[in-house]
């Protein structure tokens, strides 16, 4: 089932345009972070955990055997990016990986499950390392599953 509702764009013209350029091309273009190839993204689309709006943002893709990774790094910051908090609020998201969007279901992995994702993101994005060195939080690691 297909999120409905009213789209808010990023406050961030970087995620504002590389979502729209993603959307337009059915996956073509802007699906890759910093113009590097081997860093793919795709396109989660979430509901606003205090507004309801739909929000839109591009995500390192971290994919095994059909299930998703979404690593909510910040960038290492001491705090969760906005999109955690949708995720918890309301875990129904859409992940677009190509032409057309899916919807799936997030959950947190714990444990081993955590461990074994945590090294396949960092495996596809190494800075994820890095950025768990800067900050005292663990890094929250959602698997998203198909519905």
């Amino acid at each position: 089932m297909a999120l409905n509702g009213e789209y808010e764009p990023s406050p961030e013209q970087w995620v504002r345009d590389q979502v729209e350029a993603y959307e337009a091309s059915g996956g073509r273009e802007a699906n890759i972070l910093r113009g590097r190839p081997e860093w793919p993204i795709v396109v989660i689309t979430s509901r606003g955990a205090k507004s309801g709006k739909l929000r839109k943002n591009p995500v390192m893709r971290v994919e095994h055997d059909g299930v998703y990774a979404a690593v909510a790094s910040q960038g290492g910051r001491p705090t969760h990016p906005t999109w955690y908090h949708n995720f918890v609020a309301d875990p129904e998201v859409e992940l677009q990986d190509g032409p057309e969007p899916h919807t799936y279901r997030a959950r947190i992995a714990q444990g081993e499950e955590r461990a074994e994702w945590w090294e396949r993101a960092v495996k596809q994005y190494a800075p994820y390392a890095e950025y768990q060195k800067k900050t005292d939080r663990e890094i929250p690691v959602f698997l998203l599953e198909r519905v």
